[in-house]
Formats: structure tokens, sequence, C-alpha cells
């Protein structure tokens, strides 16, 4: 179980006053999209942790490059499936990059897809 914060929210209070916690597939998709929007360095204790797609904003968007690292970067969460592969589709878009990555999760052995964009 992990604390309920999507990326770039704050932190809820469950009913009862504690942190709001999560597990499942939410838990799954939110450990994906930290590892991808983190910035490789920004743990000081894991400075290996992280994808850093806002890297890619601004400059040549090196497509099957951006897919290469996200497809590394999620295997490595335990929630992400090794079979069948995750399919991961970026496009570049006005200011940034869109991504869809469809993989299945594989605590619930359910399909999950998450659909964000990463823009200036």
């Amino acid at each position: 179980m992990d604390i309920f914060q999507f990326w770039g929210g704050d932190i809820s209070a469950a009913s009862g006053g504690d942190l709001m916690t999560v597990d499942g597939s939410v838990r799954g998709q939110q450990r994906i999209l930290r590892r991808l929007l983190t910035n490789p360095g920004d743990y000081s204790f894991h400075p290996e942790y992280g994808a850093g797609l806002a890297q890619w904003i601004g400059g040549t968007v090196d497509i099957p490059k951006i897919t290469a690292l996200i497809r590394g970067q999620i295997q490595l969460e335990d929630a992400v499936a090794k079979f069948p592969a995750p399919i991961i589709t970026i496009q570049a878009i006005a200011d940034g990059i869109s991504c869809y990555i469809k993989y299945t999760d594989a605590p619930t052995n359910t399909v999950q897809t998450l659909s964000f964009n990463v823009k200036v």
C-alpha cells in the first residue's frame, strides 16, 4: 500500500483523518507516472530512479528512443506484467509529447491504460 498522490496533486486525508492510501491498479498507475516524470538524480538516495520525460520537451522528439526509455522504466515496476508486452505510443504535440501506455497490471491481471501529456 502507498500514500494516494497522483503526480502534480496533493496528498489527501482519508475520512478518518489519516493519510489516504492506495493499492491495486491505481497504485500501479501512480508509481508508473511518478517514475516516468521524475528526473534521474532527483531522489538523492536513488539517483538512477526516473525517466525524466520532461527532458524531451523543446528539442527533437526521438520517438523510438522515448518509447524504449518508457518501456525500460515501466518494466522496473512490479505492477507491470512482463507478458504481454506493454503497448506504448508517443506523439509529438505542440510544446511537448503525448504518451499512451497500455499494459497488464500484474497483481490483478487486468489491462490498464495511461494517457498523459508532458508539456512545457
